[in-house]
């Protein structure tokens, strides 16, 4: 006794049997701006840069972590030289007024010129 034949899994096509000539592509969308809209402009184009700064920049930083249930932590940190760090509530608190002093007497933030001529 033999066993019936098994149906096939996936129905495979007919293989042609010669050459066949390619399919022409169809031509997809235009890309880019017509011709004559580099001429035309766009008015916000020819606007200012928005996000110009105003010649001011950061000098010093003070950094705060306290985090809920854990011990706060901070450092303060100037262009100048000044770098300090504090933990515990007291001595942050303690950091936080220094940093503020530090500002009066910062070299990068006083004019020196009109120190010595005072």
């Amino acid at each position: 006794m033999s066993a019936p034949p098994r149906p096939p899994l996936k129905s495979l096509p007919a293989t042609p049997t010669g050459p066949r000539a390619a399919k022409r592509a169809v031509p997809g969308p235009a890309v880019g701006e017509p011709k004559g809209a580099a001429r035309k402009g766009v008015p916000s184009a020819l606007r200012p840069d928005p996000h110009s700064g105003d010649g001011r920049y950061p000098i010093a930083w003070l950094h705060i972590a306290a985090p809920r249930g854990a011990v706060p932590t901070a450092t303060s940190t100037c262009a100048c030289g000044w770098d300090r760090s504090a933990v515990g509530r007291a001595r942050v608190l303690a950091l936080i007024d220094d940093h503020t002093a530090h500002r009066d007497v910062c070299p990068l933030r006083t004019n020196q010129e009109g120190r010595q001529a005072a």
